[in-house]
């Protein structure tokens, strides 16, 4: 199966959702603060409370996408675009305790990233990372 994830089986969509899920827990995020689109391409969205510290009055919101990977975000209503503020970075599908990593030096103002759109893969390239999604799928 080539790398896009709207092929015949569905596992790694399956495998993104729970993926997903499992950053929402490292995260200590519950409910329906997250979902997922199988794309092409793949992107995820993980609303995250409380608000950064640098960012009081702004929802803070973790995106993800097949090609950058994990980016953290703000905006000032459910209604405005989310606005970049920096890039994790490394690896497009990086372990869940990374991730929680990454939103704790958010949080204690240590500006962790990079703030440039780094591409991690081109989506359409052979690569591991269907593979990896349904690494998590049940």
């Amino acid at each position: 199966m080539d790398s896009d994830l709207d092929g015949f089986d569905d596992t790694p969509t399956r495998g993104l959702k729970r993926y997903v899920g499992a950053v929402a827990a490292a995260l200590g995020v519950t409910g329906g603060c997250w979902r997922t689109d199988p794309g092409p391409p793949a992107t995820a969205r993980l609303a995250v409370a409380p608000p950064l510290p640098a960012f009081p009055d702004r929802d803070f919101t973790l995106l993800w996408d097949e090609e950058y990977g994990w980016a953290a975000a703000v905006r000032a209503d459910s209604d405005d675009p989310p606005v970049v503020i920096t890039y994790l970075g490394g690896d497009v599908l990086p372990p869940a305790p990374a991730v929680a990593a990454y939103v704790a030096a958010l949080r204690q103002g240590t500006h962790p990233g990079d703030p440039r759109p780094i591409r991690l893969r081109t989506y359409g390239t052979p690569d591991d990372l269907v593979d990896r999604l349904c690494a998590y799928a049940p």
